[in-house]
């Protein structure tokens, strides 16, 4: 029996996780930059937890059989188990809130296809506990910087807005709000030209589907619909971040008021972060606020806002790899100690030992025996190794340096 890694699930072998870091290393050293600090959540939540209050759909979380009567399953996203532990295990925080993540998630797919991947590489933010125009402005350009950390130049920005969707999409009947907004989320335009609507609210159901372009223009045409005071507030505050982001001139923007995300606890901003290399665009990222989703979790139902974003490690990955800009090989080591005798072996490893205290990183392996000279030699130049050091029966060092 050949054994493989469990469907949807994979492996990394030494050079994948050198690529991994190389880009999560970048990622970290902005957080930082901004302020951010790192948490780390469980795997493992209740079912109740990951499914957000149903916003999360429950067919995409891999449960897991347990004997005790709680649901559980693999986070599916980091949001929900971060909004989770800050307001049941920080509720003395002092607000915002500024933290970073770095983690695996898991979610099941249902398409046909055979081994479909399951378990996805996330780097992302959370800003909690401030709502408004800067903190929406912060989390968008750290996404740009991030990027430009990465040496991504070519990439756009879609923006949406979610609390004006649904308002706008609360006009519908009850019954067929659903489809509309699926139709709506898939750019499905014989659906809402086959659903039962009035003239009225299919040409309604068409306006949004085209709320998609040069800002100045989707703004233009969301303001001239029938806008109540609420919905024109909305579309102000929007347009004032679209300004500010636009005054930035740190990437291209389309606005979108027809993008609806899969998870379904936005109430504001939604946004996604798209290549623009490749034939076939692909989404690097995708955030948004979230005023309400703290509150399922918080003991007395409190509100506390938010907004954040998680890049895609395995596409910004494939982005990557054709910039050469990711490590093409695992780290050499510097040096290889010998001993050139038994009684050498405990000089060996002081040695060894006194090379690996520098102040900077040095790589030092020890030969662990079984092999004449040439074949040390010869291992040393297949693995790049620059220095040997054949540490004799006294404990003197003799060093060969190879080219």
């Amino acid at each position: 029996m050949v054994y493989q890694p469990a469907a949807g699930a994979r492996d990394l072998l030494p050079l994948d996780v050198e690529k991994k870091r190389w880009i999560e290393d970048r990622l970290q050293q902005v957080f930082h930059r901004w302020g951010y600090h790192r948490i780390i959540t469980s795997t493992l939540e209740r079912m109740d937890t990951l499914m957000a209050g149903e916003a999360i759909q429950r067919q995409m979380v891999i449960q897991l059989q347990n004997g005790e009567d709680d649901e559980l399953g693999l986070r599916p996203e980091l949001t929900a188990s971060i909004a989770r532990t800050v307001v049941t295990r920080m509720a003395n925080a002092t607000y915002p809130q500024r933290l970073y993540y770095n983690a695996n998630v898991f979610r099941r797919t249902w398409e046909s296809r055979h081994n479909r991947q399951q378990e996805f590489y996330q780097a992302g933010v959370e800003l909690l506990g401030v709502g408004g125009l800067l903190a929406n402005a912060e989390v968008l350009l750290l996404v740009a910087d991030c990027l430009a950390a990465l040496g991504l130049r070519e990439w756009h920005l879609i923006l949406g807005e979610a609390g004006i969707t649904r308002s706008l999409l609360s006009a519908f009947p009850a019954n067929l709000q659903d489809k509309v907004r699926s139709a709506i989320a898939h750019l499905d335009r014989i659906t809402i030209d086959t659903l039962p609507l009035s003239d009225k609210l299919r040409d309604r159901a068409r306006t949004i589907l085209d709320l998609r372009g040069p800002s100045a223009e989707v703004l233009q045409k969301v303001s001239s619909l029938d806008l109540d005071e609420e919905q024109r507030e909305a579309v102000n505050n929007l347009k004032s971040l679209v300004e500010l982001l636009e005054s930035e001139k740190k990437f291209p923007l389309i606005l979108d008021l027809s993008l609806i995300q899969t998870i379904d606890y936005y109430t504001g901003i939604v946004f996604e972060v798209v290549n623009d290399t490749e034939s076939q665009a692909r989404v690097l990222g995708r955030g948004g606020r979230y005023d309400q989703l703290l509150g399922l979790y918080h003991p007395q139902g409190e509100n506390i806002p938010g907004i954040g974003f998680g890049l895609s490690i395995e596409d910004l990955y494939q982005v990557l790899l054709s910039t050469q800009q990711l490590p093409q090989a695992t780290p050499t080591s510097d040096w290889l100690v010998v001993p050139e005798t038994a009684s050498a072996n405990a000089f060996a490893f002081a040695y060894a030992q006194k090379l690996r205290d520098s102040t900077d990183l040095v790589r030092v392996e020890i030969d662990l025996g079984g092999r004449d000279a040439d074949a040390i030699r010869q291992y040393a130049r297949d693995r790049g190794i620059a220095k040997i050091a054949w540490i004799k029966a006294n404990g003197s060092p003799t060093i060969e340096s190879l080219h």
